[in-house]
């Protein structure tokens, strides 16, 4: 076959290899230089202009080539690779072809790569002509130009660390305030293009309040400002501005976007969880203005901290706000596992800018993150366990220990007159006397046995100070626990043993089960147990428990479950958790355990069931019961009647006891029942905690992703490309998140300060803000992002040192931000050099909150659980188990946006409408739509006509106290005012009068102006 290149004739052989090539030319994906010719020249890869315009910068000019066409074919992915050839590498490029090279530096025209892309022949021609267009003109000739200068290959811009450039030369830099407008203005200028004017200060004010706090200012803050003959005024607003905590609010809900925040777990059920607690941290680290770096590594690794302070362990939220499946029928350690790759996917968006979910199947395509790279990675997240913590409040733990305080005083008081003073209730003394004969002299003298020996299916058991076993860790449908007991010595045969089922704080709802199911949660299932005495099976007798209702018949907590052979009957504790519970198992005959001796018990559920904590005990007691008093309580009893007194200490401790618990006292209980009801439910919130080395988690490689297909175990790393050490790289969780934020990440720098320019100006420096990899879009201001990386990392005391809002400040201190909005120019019609402000709408959070704000609704409390404004009650009916929404009052209804209930499977109507997250997943750039629904919304939702009511009022409020009659006309410059912040223009409040006017018949025509304010494309947009 006649080939149109030079090469002319071509054998087979060479067809092939050349196909191989074509296709490495068509699907080409660079790995981002993971491997580099040691000869590689720097090619500067600014775009600023300031290198030579003709010269061929691989970077800026060849990679997005070879990347859109050639890398899915002959890139780093073994998988997918063609012909074993690679054109992500130098050395790939130049290996030999049976005497012929893909890339020839210095000869285009002796070089595969130009000659397949040119080829006329569909059978030759690269990429193939089996649906890929063919490369552009001006595309073959950037690869002709580049090949022929010596087709060096260089690391993609955003894998080098960032160097401080130079400020450019500007022709006006009288405009610039500072280096962010020298590099913003010398890109304009290049294109011929100047800044705007200033924008007003009526403008400026709505904007820096909306973009800082995202509320809008009153009119008497709006005419003190515009008023101020202080040169500094509006630096001074910004300090203000910064100062105030609802910049934590602000800025915490574009963090949760990335925490994928929400009140509930996910998949179908879709139940509650509590990790608000989180996302008062978040507010708080923010108002604090906590170094980045500190903020990055306490979310990630705060529990491993030396001396881990509560809130530290709070932090960890941050990766536990996964999502969580409930269903009865699936596998908890595969729903573990897809928590993981989220967990991967959420840390190399936010901290890294890549995208890393290719590399869960197969090598990724286009940046250099390896298969096994992705688990390395994954391998440093996953040695942690997921408990949970207590996250009450000082004000609340404060408010228990008093109620607690009053009703010990007031139990003492009881027992002191009722029952311990000689003119107490006769009635009741008696009742009391019966009570102690009854009950402690039928006590039982236990001790308790610490296992030798442990084993578990999964999870982690651990012996704790006072005997009793804690399970941590992984759980599944079936753990056997495998106990082997030491021999005990006594004189007398054991008659009975006990399984004392115990609350720990770390357990979900404080256990004693490992059950996290809503409904189930701290429950367990104890299916079968089986005892031996050495190789011996011992046949164990039906027992007593403290469950009430424990019966046979009953599936779930009769004793005789035990012993059935049946896994789907057991004992448990159905609705009762944290509370202690008993099982009492006779010896019949009573045996001698003077060897070693074992115990098996087996959990078996649809859901996880496991024992989170339990206590072995035994008894030579001829009459074991379950139903005892507390244990302390009974070794102090036991002890008086060796030593033959009882202090009185004791006998009011006693007192106590048939107080809270004989029916004989109900009456005197209610006033202490009426406190107890007072108390505040403790506040639990997820956590994570590092495993110990000694139990350290396998991570393994999973062939093309799938959690049946376990490969081969992969150590803890960061990817490889990174350069880092194997021996002195991270090897756990905290050593990641040092990492993450240390200069041998060069990435985290520019991908922090490119998520902060684009809270201010809609778009990002790079536009692609979860992807800083080779498939993305080249910065529009290379240097100005290295600036503000280098600026963000310096810690002296010229440097931002991490801070967050000296970042901001920077930004919005600068010309750039303070022009007015425009229409950009045709020679940048998308406004990427910044000529003017960006014209966009708001997010649906700063939508609410600025009506809220300006109709002087908004509740400006800080902080606590989630609220539920008004919405239609279909919008949860939809969802799993048609859920109620219990619409909030008072100031509830008019708290910020960013503490309204979050419902994955019914995310709130108003917001999604506003192109809201559902919190699903992390999100480092929300879409920004323009729909009818949008303006339905705003016209016809309960809670804007609410809003719409408050403007009204308010207007009406403010035209009266100005001292006027309250005249129509006062009172729609008041109402235009507090909706859109400026002063109307004389034809703007005639059009208002008239709309009036036309609803003089309606109850509430304000209301329908302000609704019909709140309407306005200004309304609701950059000002």
């Amino acid at each position: 076959m006649t080939c149109s290149s030079p090469a002319g004739l071509l054998s087979p052989l060479r067809r092939l290899t050349l196909c191989v090539l074509v296709c490495a030319a068509s699907t080409l994906v660079c790995a981002a230089g993971r491997l580099v010719a040691a000869d590689a020249q720097p090619i500067d890869s600014s775009g600023s202009g300031q290198a030579d315009v003709h010269r061929v910068d691989f970077n800026r000019d060849v990679r997005p080539i070879l990347a859109k066409h050639c890398f899915t074919c002959h890139g780093p992915d073994e998988g997918t690779r063609e012909a074993d050839l690679r054109l992500d590498t130098q050395a790939g490029s130049r290996q030999d072809l049976g005497g012929y090279q893909a890339i020839k530096p210095g000869a285009a025209e002796d070089s595969e790569l130009i000659l397949r892309v040119t080829s006329d022949d569909e059978d030759l021609r690269m990429p193939p002509a089996d649906g890929h267009p063919p490369l552009g003109e001006a595309e073959i000739a950037t690869l002709r130009r580049w090949i022929d200068s010596g087709g060096q290959y260089e690391v993609h811009w955003s894998f080098q660390p960032a160097a401080e450039p130079s400020l450019p030369a500007v022709e006006n830099p009288g405009w610039c305030r500072g280096p962010i407008d020298r590099f913003v203005l010398h890109r304009m200028e290049q294109n011929g293009l100047s800044p705007s004017a200033e924008a007003d200060p009526v403008a400026l004010i709505r904007r820096v309040y909306l973009d800082l706090l995202g509320t809008t200012p009153t009119p008497e803050e709006v005419d003190r400002f515009v008023d101020s003959d202080r040169p500094d005024a509006y630096e001074a607003l910004v300090d203000r501005l910064l100062a105030s905590p609802e910049y934590g609010e602000r800025f915490a809900r574009s963090w949760l976007d990335l925490a994928r925040y929400s009140d509930t777990n996910g998949y179908e059920k879709d139940r509650p969880r509590t990790i608000w607690p989180y996302r008062n941290w978040v507010i708080d680290a923010l108002n604090a203005d906590k170094p980045y770096d500190a903020f990055s590594i306490e979310q990630l690794a705060g529990d491993m901290l030396d001396d881990a302070t509560r809130s530290q362990r709070i932090a960890t939220g941050f990766h536990r706000n996964t999502m969580l499946n409930e269903e009865g029928g699936i596998d908890p350690l595969e729903y573990r596992f897809y928590a993981m790759v989220d967990r991967v996917a959420t840390t190399g968006t936010v901290w890294m800018g890549l995208t890393t979910g290719c590399a869960q199947c197969h090598t990724h395509k286009y940046d250099p993150l390896t298969h096994t790279d992705y688990y390395a990675l994954m391998a440093l997240m996953d040695n942690a366990d997921e408990p949970e913590l207590n996250a009450d409040p000082p004000a609340v733990i404060e408010q228990r220990e008093s109620i607690q305080r009053r009703i010990t005083a007031t139990e003492h008081d009881i027992v002191k007159r009722v029952l311990l003073a000689d003119d107490g209730d006769a009635t009741l003394q008696a009742a009391w006397a019966k009570w102690q004969a009854e009950r402690l002299e039928q006590l039982s003298d236990w001790q308790t046995v610490a296992p030798d020996q442990m084993e578990s299916t999964m999870p982690t058991l651990a012996v704790l100070d006072d005997g009793s076993v804690l399970a941590s860790g992984d759980a599944t449908k079936r753990d056997v626990y495998s106990l082997t007991m030491p021999a005990i010595d006594s004189d007398k045969p054991i008659t009975a043993i006990r399984i004392e089922a115990l609350s720990h704080p770390m357990l979900p709802a404080k256990g004693p089960g490992l059950a996290f199911y809503e409904g189930r949660r701290g429950d367990f299932f104890l299916s079968e147990l089986e005892m031996s005495i050495g190789e011996t099976p011992v046949t164990l007798a039906v027992g007593t428990t403290s469950v009430p209702g424990a019966k046979p018949g009953n599936g779930k907590t009769f004793p005789g479950n035990l012993f059935d052979g049946d896994g789907s009957t057991g004992w448990s504790i159905p609705g009762d958790a944290g509370q202690t519970h008993r099982l009492v198992i006779p010896l019949d005959p009573p045996l001698r355990l003077d060897q070693a001796w074992s115990l098996e018990m087996l959990f078996e559920r649809h859901y996880v069931a496991a024992l989170g904590r339990f206590r072995i005990d035994v008894t030579t007691d001829e009459h074991p019961q379950a139903m005892q008093i507390s244990s302390d309580l009974q070794r102090q009893w036991l002890a008086s009647k060796t030593s033959g007194q009882v202090s009185p200490k004791l006998k009011q401790d006693l007192a106590l006891e048939f107080l809270r618990g004989a029916d004989e006292m109900a009456e005197h209980r209610k006033p202490i029942d009426r406190l107890r009801n007072q108390i505040p439910d403790d506040v639990r919130t997820l956590v994570m905690q590092e495993r110990p080395e000694s139990n350290r988690r396998v991570t393994r490689r999973r062939h093309r992703g799938e959690y049946l297909q376990p490969k081969e175990s992969v150590d803890a790393a960061v990817p490889e490309f990174f350069a880092t050490d194997p021996e002195d790289g991270p090897r756990d969780r905290l050593e990641l998140a040092q990492w993450l934020v240390s200069d041998a990440n060069p990435l985290v720098g520019r991908v922090t300060a490119n998520r902060a320019w684009r809270e201010f100006f809609g778009t990002g420096i790079v536009r692609t803000a979860g992807d800083f990899g080779t498939q993305s879009e080249s910065p529009s201001h290379p240097e100005l992002l290295d600036y503000l990386d280098v600026r963000l990392r310096d810690t002296s005391v010229d440097g931002i040192g991490w801070s967050i809002k000296r970042l901001h400040r920077e930004i919005v201190l600068s010309a750039t931000y303070r022009q007015s909005i425009g229409t950009p120019p045709s020679a940048d019609p998308d406004n990427r050099l910044l000529s003017v402000f960006p014209y966009r709408r708001y997010d649906a959070e700063r939508i609410r909150d600025a009506f809220l704000s300006g109709s002087g609704l908004l509740s400006r409390q800080i902080g606590g659980p989630s609220v539920y404004p008004p919405q239609p009650e279909s919008v949860v009916q939809m969802a799993y188990g048609n859920t109620a929404w219990p619409t909030s009052t008072g100031a509830d209804r008019y708290r910020r946006s960013l503490y309204t209930y979050s419902k994955r499977t019914a995310p709130f109507a108003a917001y999604t409408t506003f192109d809201a997250p559902s919190g699903e997943l992390c999100i480092a750039r929300r879409d920004r739509s323009t729909t009818p629904l949008q303006a339905l919304t705003l016209l016809n939702d309960q809670m804007y006509l609410e809003i719409a009511e408050g403007f009204a009022d308010a207007a009406v409020r403010d035209a009266k106290q100005s001292g006027s009659d309250a005249k129509p006309r006062d009172i729609a410059r008041h109402l235009f005012r507090r909706v859109l912040v400026r002063q109307p223009r004389e034809g703007e409040l005639d059009a208002i009068l008239a709309f009036y006017r036309s609803q003089s018949e309606h109850e509430r025509p304000w209301m329908l102006v302000a609704r019909a304010l709140m309407n306005t494309d200004e309304a609701i947009t950059t000002p």
